[in-house]
């Protein structure tokens, strides 16, 4: 889905992703991450979020927390990162971003809270109910903090993915306040949901759902109570171009995951200020009957999209050029991703180890791919700067590998 702008935006990036490979120092199965343009893009995100006095968190997911990735981020003048999970809270922290939101969209483990508290001490910790309430509000106690509390909110009618539901009536938001507010190391800070924006399909656009519809009404119950400086995080497909509308509902605070590479459904259909700064990297494994098989572990297809017909740049030299590009077969999501398919029928047949690069939406956190930063593309100096595993962690390669 991406590759077409990585071609037509950032073809030096797939060039050096492509020489590395062939020098030997970037495994098959990687997602590489143009570390020069994720800075840059931070930097055009921060400075656009700050015209309108909203935090920026980032999220870090997609391309398994990397911690070149967390400092490219940092130098952008992003220092706060929105953790999904455990893993990837301690991660960033590790990388040195610190934990400015956490427990959203997955709730911090019961035995987790105590090590939340005391050693990652978020700014902001999301929670569903009032068990989760009291289990934050016991272990930051504990650690002698207040902690800031968000609480997650819905009402009939608001969009929520299978598997993400959950939260607060929005209807009970003040007594739900309050009754954070009397808890013994928490303090009521906010309110948030998930989806706030949706890609449409129709339109080729970004637009509200309905529960940014929630969170102002909610908002503005809040303030009839008398409350004041309550923060609205706004979650779901941030980019720069939505930051005015979302300032203009009431968010205070924005969390760009894929705007920090270039890769929300909105930069597949429009040339956004975000550079496109991730693709995704394999080799030619073997050929059968009319097929090229390259190796998998990391053709993860994010469904934002319908079924789309996936390409592939393939070749024994780096390049960008569109007669390079194959159709392949990526394996449905019920079986193991081994190898893609690529088709050779009535084209050059690739040699083995020949590169492969696509360009997914990826969400490699969910993968066993590699995550491989590089540094130097627009000086025409491309390096790796290391190769790591989904929790951010370096990975131990053989001989002839970065590591």
């Amino acid at each position: 889905m991406f590759l077409k702008t990585l071609i037509d935006r950032n073809p030096r990036f797939i060039e050096a992703a492509m020489a590395l490979h062939q020098a030997g120092e970037i495994p098959p199965n990687s997602y590489v991450i143009d570390l020069d343009q994720v800075e840059a893009n931070a930097r055009l995100f921060s400075e656009e979020a700050a015209k309108y006095g909203l935090k920026t968190f980032a999220m870090t997911k997609q391309v398994s927390r990397h911690s070149g990735f967390c400092a490219a981020v940092m130098r952008g003048g992003i220092d706060r990162s929105v953790a999904v999970d455990m893993d990837c809270a301690i991660a960033c922290h590790r990388a040195g971003l610190h934990t400015g939101h956490l427990g959203h969209l997955v709730q911090v483990p019961q035995r987790d809270a105590d090590y939340v508290a005391a050693h990652l001490k978020p700014d902001y910790w999301t929670v569903f109910t009032m068990d989760k309430a009291r289990e934050a509000a016991k272990a930051a106690s504990e650690a002698g903090r207040v902690q800031n509390i968000l609480a997650r909110i819905q009402t009939g009618g608001d969009t929520f993915y299978r598997g993400h539901e959950g939260g607060f009536a929005a209807e009970d938001i003040v007594t739900i306040a309050d009754e954070i507010d009397a808890l013994d190391g928490a303090r009521f800070a906010g309110i948030t949901t998930f989806p706030a924006l949706l890609f449409d399909l129709d339109s080729n656009s970004v637009k509200p759902t309905q529960n940014l519809a929630t969170l102002s009404k909610a908002l503005k119950a809040l303030a009839d109570a008398g409350r004041s400086d309550i923060e609205v995080n706004a979650p779901g497909t941030n980019s720069m171009a939505l930051l005015p509308a979302l300032a203009e509902a009431g968010a205070t605070q924005v969390e760009p995951g894929n705007a920090l590479h270039g890769t929300t459904p909105l930069h597949a259909v429009k040339d956004l200020p975000e550079g496109p700064a991730v693709l995704y990297l394999s080799e030619v494994s073997h050929q059968h009957k009319d097929e090229a098989y390259c190796f998998g572990g990391g053709l993860y297809i994010d469904p934002v999209f319908p079924a789309y017909d996936v390409q592939a740049l393939v070749s024994a030299t780096p390049t960008s050029a569109p007669d390079a590009l194959y159709k392949v077969d990526i394996p449905e999501y019920k079986a193991i991703d081994y190898y893609g398919m690529i088709n050779t029928k009535d084209r050059p047949v690739p040699n083995t180890g020949d590169t492969v690069v696509f360009g997914f939406r990826g969400q490699s956190f969910v993968t066993r791919a590699n995550a491989v930063g590089v540094s130097g593309v627009a000086s025409g100096t491309p390096k790796v700067t290391s190769i790591e595993n989904i929790f951010g962690q370096p990975v131990d390669r053989h001989e002839g590998y970065s590591a």
